[in-house]
């Protein structure tokens, strides 16, 4: 477009040179040749020819061409005084100056007045051509090529916004035309090398990183609030540095949507010596300052205080404060080479963080709207807000707490002695009314429990389903059953979700060929298969259905079913890819070293690892993804699963039945949900009431 206009310009500025006042003819052009006149408008311009000069021949003119231009400006004008109304001369249009009449100058005139009308009506539509353009993008359209030549514009039709019948919607990152385009991997040895190439890392790991400047963006379609407010969050994980299970991924993608929406987001976060500094983006020290720990010395608990150093970085789209005890306290908290199970005590370490995050709040004066604690670990925050932060004791006075349950199946125990690392006696908690866990009434001692406390302390307590929700309510959820339903006036399920941006198929970088629904969806998630079957080893046969299992091998997991679908499949011909680790892994690891190995099965491979990038390859190449779980809170892996084209095979609990709906136990929803997916070739192919 830019070209074009130079072009346009040019033109019209080496027009307006070559006329003069009310002359109709023509004259001499000053750069060969004759041009026939086609402006009645007078004009002075040496600006004008002077830029045209130079961008013509380079340079500046020399002071003989400009007296030469003079003297034919001058000779222009008397000519077109003296000049009768019918003279002419010759133009490279063929009209001679000898013959010419004034009809025809005159029918001259109109072919040139039409063409620079056509060429109007080309810009015009040019600039409509990008516009549509970018409006198809902010849609998720089709990205249209528009080619401007100097002789021929290609300008594309106008499509309709949206995503109707027709349109290619969405914008794919790597969309090859051949399987030839593909760097095709080499498949992995028993030790995880690829074939021939023993030493250097399996194909997985060679895969791009997806760039966070392109998933982490706002992307200007959240409704922002009339009435932000300040909220912290104190976790223990964080997606996707500090990371175990699906706690890291909801406190990363819950903390970009409240960020999105306008509110002022800050996640504190342990400084786990296993994190990576330099993939903190914008890491700086912020403050040092003095936390309160008890611990028992020569027999007595006395209280000492631990210099504590706090950073500012950004993690995965979230602006973090990360805590960690300072280096000159020469402690082992947080310290080894893995999140949980590192050389530190756990409990120690979350009830002095949970110390630490009140006393940060108090003393860098952020003062929140809301703390929202998540999980056994930071329980302590409620207990010791209400009981020594609050009511004017310290500068945090407006502050609200929610807690939310993430899964019941760890609830914190404690006894008095050790909740004394957060500088507080535990014996002011250790009662029915507040965290004592009744189980252990007689015993010796009685012990705390610091989910009870969170719930009795906190202002909201949410947990991440409804169906879960329910379920504890009704019992299973052991002994916090009676507590919740005590409670239950401030308890309700507020199901997870999954940050599209961050699970997004059409740009995720670490597949060979991404898609979308209703672009390229077959097609290359049938690419995706073939270059996980080829990488794994296992038979590249496109008719075999893949089930992939991506899972903590823990028996909530329903470990019991995962073997028994890894043997039925194998014997039904089908293929079975595990990823996972966990406490109960130790039958994967025999069945993956014996009956199925690399050297006795083409079928099945069980990786008793976890990677995310590998995760992401299994769940685009993937026909079905098994979530057998005994019982499940929410559960992300079923809602990846859909959002990358692959059906979900779920035990009907927790969050499962929240989010999963089968076509045949209710035939209504299933309906509804053909409904709005009808624009969706993949899920009406899959779904269909024959299958």
């Amino acid at each position: 477009k830019d070209d074009y206009k130079e072009t346009e310009e040019e033109e019209e500025e080496e027009e307006r040179m070559r006329t003069a006042t009310t002359m109709v003819g023509a004259r001499p052009s000053r750069f060969g040749g004759s041009t026939t006149t086609t402006t009645f408008r007078a004009l002075s311009n040496d600006s004008a020819s002077e830029k045209i000069s130079r961008r013509r021949f380079g340079g500046k003119r020399t002071q003989k061409q400009r007296r030469r231009m003079e003297e034919r400006r001058g000779a222009g004008t008397m000519r077109a005084n003296k000049a009768p109304a019918s003279s002419a001369s010759s133009s490279r249009s063929s009209v001679s100056s000898s013959d010419a009449s004034r009809e025809e100058l005159l029918e001259e005139m109109e072919k040139l007045k039409k063409e620079n009308a056509t060429l109007k009506i080309l810009e015009k539509q040019l600039d409509d051509a990008i516009k549509t353009s970018r409006e198809e993008d902010e849609d998720e359209g089709d990205d249209e090529t528009v080619e401007v030549v100097k002789t021929q514009t290609t300008v594309p039709k106008k499509k309709a916004k949206g995503n109707k019948k027709g349109s290619t919607p969405g914008t794919l990152r790597t969309d090859p035309k051949s399987e030839s385009e593909i760097e095709w991997p080499l498949p992995i040895t028993a030790e995880g090398c690829p074939v021939g190439e023993e030493g250097k890392k399996p194909f997985w790991e060679m895969r791009p990183k997806n760039d966070p400047d392109q998933l982490f963006l706002d992307d200007g379609k959240t409704k922002k609030t009339n009435e932000p407010i300040k909220i912290s969050h104190v976790t223990a994980e964080l997606a996707p540095l500090a990371k175990v299970g699906g706690l890291g991924d909801v406190t990363q993608g819950l903390g970009r949507a409240m960020k999105m929406q306008g509110h002022d987001v800050q996640v504190i976060l342990p400084f786990y010596q296993s994190l990576d500094a330099n993939e903190i983006f914008n890491l700086k020290h912020v403050m040092d300052f003095d936390v309160p720990k008890g611990m028992k010395w020569d027999g007595e608990d006395i209280v000492s205080m631990m210099k504590t150093s706090a950073y500012s970085g950004n993690i995965g789209g979230c602006d973090v404060i990360l805590l960690k005890p300072h280096e000159e306290m020469n402690s082992n908290i947080f310290k080894g080479g893995a999140i949980y199970g590192g050389s530190y005590n756990e409990l120690e370490a979350y009830l002095y963080f949970s110390r630490a995050s009140l006393e940060y709040l108090d003393k860098s004066g952020r003062d929140p709207d809301v703390i929202h604690v998540h999980e056994w670990q930071t329980c302590a925050v409620p207990m010791l807000y209400w009981e020594e932060f609050s009511h004017g004791k310290t500068s945090l006075n407006k502050a609200k707490i929610v807690m939310t349950i993430h899964n019941l199946d760890n609830t914190g125990e404690c006894r008095e002695e050790e909740f004394f690392a957060t500088g507080v006696n535990g014996k002011k908690f250790n009662v029915v009314e507040k965290a004592l866990d009744e189980r252990t009434i007689g015993h010796n001692p009685e012990r705390m429990c610091l989910i009870k406390g969170g719930v009795v302390y906190a202002n909201k307590v949410t947990t991440v389903s409804p169906t879960y929700a329910k379920e504890t309510l009704d019992g299973n959820g052991g002994f916090m059953s009676q507590i919740l339903r005590a409670n239950q006036d401030k308890f309700s399920g507020v199901l997870n979700g999954i940050d599209y941006q961050l699970w997004n198929p059409a740009l995720d970088a670490t597949l060979p060929a991404n898609f979308a629904p209703g672009n390229k969806m077959i097609e290359n998630k049938r690419l995706c298969k073939k270059y996980l079957q080829i990488g794994l080893g296992l038979d590249v046969d496109e008719t075999k259905p893949l089930i992939a299992c991506i899972s903590r091998l823990v028996p909530q997991k329903g470990i019991h079913l995962i073997e028994r679908a890894v043997t039925q499949s194998e014997t039904n011909g089908n293929q079975f890819v595990l990823l996972g680790s966990g406490h109960s892994d130790g039958g994967f690891k025999r069945m993956a070293n014996e009956e199925f190995s690399q050297a006795n099965s083409t079928n099945v491979r069980l990786m008793i690892t976890y990677s995310d990038t590998l995760s992401r390859l299994m769940y685009a190449a993937a026909d079905f993804v098994l979530v057998p779980s005994m019982f499940e809170p929410c559960g992300l892996t079923q809602m990846i699963a859909m959002r990358y084209g692959a059906l979900p095979i779920v035990r009907s609990t927790g969050g499962l039945a929240d989010t999963v709906i089968d076509c045949d136990a209710d035939a209504k929803k299933w309906q509804r949900v053909r409904f709005l997916r009808r624009r969706r070739p993949i899920f009406r192919r899959m779904h269909s009431k024959s299958d």
